[in-house]
């Protein structure tokens, strides 16, 4: 086919040539013949008497133009549908065009063809003589209506709207022959008139198309009219956009001169330059900053390069930013450390009650510090439940040193940009969270305080936790870089302390790097000195009352923290000993000044009825009910687990909310228990008749972890005999087949969580006589601790007759009973870590 391009000149309007290519007078007739060469044209529509040059490439359409230069020079030219269509099929070409003439031929250097062809009338393909490239068509000449003599007011109105909206797009910038005007003035055929407009307004083929097939006219002047229109609406509103945009470019280009203009009268004047002074003033900084050499060639350079910028570009700003952020950062100012470690032990005893270790713990730092002071900085993660004093330890760590302190909470952060920064290539870059704080304390060596490790998160933004690892190691965070500064930055000499709920959250590498420090929950007499000594001076003080206007005693300071508030620290019992307070308060506004004495019988009309009720005590000893303790993030509780033996199909039945960890020590325990059965002079398919049912009470509640294993099996062991379990005993430890009892955690949580339940025998595993020391003396002479190495010794303790169980385990041994197995040596898995050991008991 061909390859062709729009018309390069503007159309004109000449009369049809004669053969020979040159022009005829008006009005004489050409005759067309019958049967053409197709030559299909590609993103323009040719109207008759239209003229225009196209670029002939396909060797087909080559071949169809040397047939019609080889005759009488005629050829028809239609357009076809798709423009990327290389070699379209008759049914891909539109079926009217324009018969017309070559006017003119020239062959290229790169084979292709160059014609001059001019439109002579409208033509109909009838039928395809040739099927085949190139393609020869019979046509039949479609003859417009002839003009009137005298034309219509409705058409003469049209014409010259058309005329007019014409002449307006000129106007707005539209490319076209400034001879196109005149040439319409001299025409008053209205199809002719359409057509010239037609083939100099630029309409695409499609609409093009539909023009060149209207055969009345005056319907083709109201399409081309109406085509004007809107080209002359998108004009004007192209012409408003391209005025705001010049009006914004004079003002910045008239601003530019002015501020040159004025930069100019002040230095004639002899008065400071601004820009120079900038210069100076951040040269002045940098020489004070104390850089490392790295950091201070780098600032220099960026100077540099801002000195040569124009004060008002884009790049000057950020560069601008960035040095002050460079000059601004303490990189050899340091705080002085207070060394004297009997006044840091005082004020770590006047902010916090009991919490030996860690105040020990820092006076042994404090102390290292003394004798080495190029020590790189610990770091302490302190692990806790809330409430315990865990943010305002380091508060008071960084009172007793004399360093300032910077808390940044890690809580939900899932970028890791919020750790390193963002580079500045972005727009609106700023430094990660450490360089912030670094910055804010002033200083190089603050105790910097990240709160909620274990609540760090991690998406498609990256992993803040990975980004801590380079924090958190005093081998590498010597030369931590910061993703916007891009320069290494000491940060040996700051002091970190991470607090955390649970240790099983945090990634094993980021645990790895840190020195874990256990602050487990007070007891009830902890709690009431802290009351007495930091809750009511503090809520006294913050309501405006003192000492002289309300009074608690011990007994309405026990029921409150026993009555109101269930947790391991004292952040409710604050808050409600704030409730009472403010009450108190509105008192003495109002006018009454005597003083309030709040009793525990008191608490109802300040309160309310109490929050919570203590287990109800069993009465007797049960079969069947065995009694547990479990650890929760607040604290210790007491488990009651129930077992029931009922006739009916071999199952197991669990109930209570059991995870499965739990459902696993269930599964181990009845394993256990049928490994027994021969004791109690069960039959053999006892266990086949049987549904097993245990259950443990509050189902609302999630439960998991391993530490009910011997609890479970206990009331199994209770249920299968009959004998009743001591209302006056609980139990923790993990239960394994051969009926070894294994270690458990947060064993100092779960002896409270006894003692506030009344129950003074507590068995726990023998390998957790360790942790006894974690437990303070007054709490370990209140409960007997019964230490088992396997289920026998348990059996002992916990059942009603106990003893006599224990003689007839004597005369009749398990069969696995033998030759003493090697005691293998314990795993992480098995070592008493409280990650895995924990029942887990969401708050209702």
């Amino acid at each position: 086919m061909a390859d062709e391009e729009k018309p390069q000149v503007p159309a004109g309007t000449p009369s049809p040539p004669a053969g020979d290519g040159s022009p005829q007078p008006e009005g004489q007739q050409v005759q067309i013949p019958e049967v053409l060469p197709l030559l299909p044209v590609r993103d323009v529509v040719v109207f008759p008497f239209m003229i225009l040059p196209l670029f002939v490439g396909r060797e087909s359409s080559v071949a169809a133009v040397n047939d019609a230069l080889s005759k009488d020079r005629m050829i028809l030219l239609c357009a076809q549908k798709q423009m990327s269509e290389e070699d379209p099929k008759p049914e891909g070409i539109y079926p009217i065009g324009t018969a017309s003439m070559i006017m003119r031929m020239l062959k290229l250097p790169d084979g292709r063809v160059k014609i001059l062809v001019q439109g002579l009338a409208r033509a109909k393909i009838k039928e395809f003589t040739q099927t085949t490239p190139p393609y020869f068509t019979r046509v039949e000449m479609l003859s417009e209506p002839t003009a009137p003599t005298e034309l219509s007011l409705e058409v003469q109105a049209l014409m010259r709207t058309v005329k007019e909206n014409l002449e307006k797009i000129i106007q707005l910038g539209k490319a076209m022959s400034p001879d196109l005007v005149m040439v319409l003035e001299s025409i008053t055929d209205p199809g002719r008139f359409c057509d010239l407009i037609a083939a100099n307004i630029g309409m695409n083929v499609e609409e093009a198309q539909g023009l060149l097939e209207i055969m009345d006219p005056k319907a083709r002047l109201e399409k081309v009219n109406e085509y004007l229109n809107k080209e002359l609406e998108l004009m004007t509103v192209q012409a408003r956009i391209q005025n705001q945009a010049k009006e914004e470019m004079n003002k910045t280009q008239r601003d530019y001169f002015l501020r040159e203009q004025l930069r100019a009268i002040q230095q004639e004047l002899g008065e400071v330059d601004e820009k120079g002074a900038e210069i100076a003033a951040l040269r002045e900084k940098i020489t004070k900053a104390g850089m490392p050499e790295e950091a201070n060639k780098e600032a220099l350079s960026q100077l540099k390069k801002l000195e040569m910028m124009h004060p008002d570009a884009m790049e000057a700003s950020t560069v601008r930013s960035y040095l002050e952020w460079l000059v601004e950062l303490p990189w050899s100012v340091s705080t002085k450390d207070s060394l004297n470690l009997s006044k840091a032990h005082k004020i770590l005893d006047e902010d916090h009650y009991d919490l030996s270790k860690v105040k020990e713990r820092i006076l042994e730092y404090l102390a290292v510090r003394k004798l080495n002071p190029k020590m790189k900085g610990p770091i302490l993660c302190f692990v806790g439940p809330p409430g315990v004093g865990k943010t305002s330890l380091g508060k008071s760590i960084a009172r007793a040193m004399g360093r300032k302190f910077i808390r940044m909470s890690l809580g939900g952060i899932r970028d890791e940009a919020e750790i390193r920064g963002h580079r500045r290539t972005y727009v609106g870059a700023l430094p990660g969270r450490i360089i912030q704080g670094i910055k804010q304390a002033g200083s190089n060596n603050p105790v910097f305080m990240l709160d909620e490790v274990d609540k760090l998160g991690m998406d498609f933004r990256g992993d803040p936790s990975a980004a801590l690892l380079e924090v958190l190691d005093p081998e590498q965070n010597f030369s931590f870089r910061d993703h916007y500064i891009n320069l290494p930055f000491d940060l040996s000499k700051v002091m970190f302390i991470t607090t955390a709920n649970q240790m099983d959250p945090v990634p094993p590498a980021l645990n790895d790097r840190m020195e874990v420090l256990e602050l487990s929950g007070y007891t009830l007499e902890e709690k009431v000195e802290i009351a007495k000594q930091y809750l009511l001076p503090r809520q006294m003080k913050e309501n405006g009352i003192g000492p002289k206007f309300i009074e608690f005693t011990d007994e309405a300071l026990i029921a409150l923290i026993s009555q109101y508030t269930r947790e391991a620290g004292l952040r409710n019992a604050e808050r409600e000993i704030g409730n009472i307070s403010r009450k108190v308060a509105r008192n003495v506004a109002g006018g009454k000044k005597a003083k309030i004495q709040i009793t525990d019988t008191d608490l109802h009309t300040y309160l309310g009825p109490p929050h919570f009720l203590p287990e109800e005590e069993r009465v007797q000893d049960e079969v069947g009910v065995a009694t547990g303790l479990a650890w929760t993030p607040t604290g210790g509780e007491i488990l009651m687990v129930e077992a029931s033996i009922t006739q009916g199909a071999k199952n197991l039945i669990l109930t209570g909310h059991l995870g499965e960890v739990m459902r696993e020590s269930a599964q181990a325990a009845l394993s256990y228990a049928k490994k027994r059965a021969p004791l109690f002079q069960l039959p053999e398919d006892f266990f086949d008749k049987k549904e097993i049912h245990v259950h443990v009470p509050a189902g609302a509640i999630p439960k998991d972890g391993p530490s009910a294993g011997v609890t479970m099996a206990t009331s199994l062991f209770s249920a299968m005999s009959g004998i009743p379990v001591r209302r006056d005993v609980a139990m923790t430890g993990e239960i394994t087949l051969r009926g070894k009892v294994l270690p458990i955690g947060g064993l100092k949580d779960k002896a409270l969580a006894a003692l506030r339940n009344n129950i003074t025998n507590l068995i726990v595993p023998e390998r957790n006589r360790k942790d006894l020391e974690e437990i303070p003396a007054n709490l370990r002479e209140k409960i007997n601790f019964i230490f088992v190495k396997n289920m026998d010794e348990v059996l002992k303790a916990a059942l009603a007759d106990g003893h006599k169980w224990l003689q007839e385990v004597a005369k009749k041994p398990p069969a696995s009973k033998g030759r003493k197995a090697k005691t293998a040596r314990p795993t992480r898995a098995t070592g008493g870590a409280s990650s895995r050991n924990r029942t887990k008991i969401a708050a209702r």
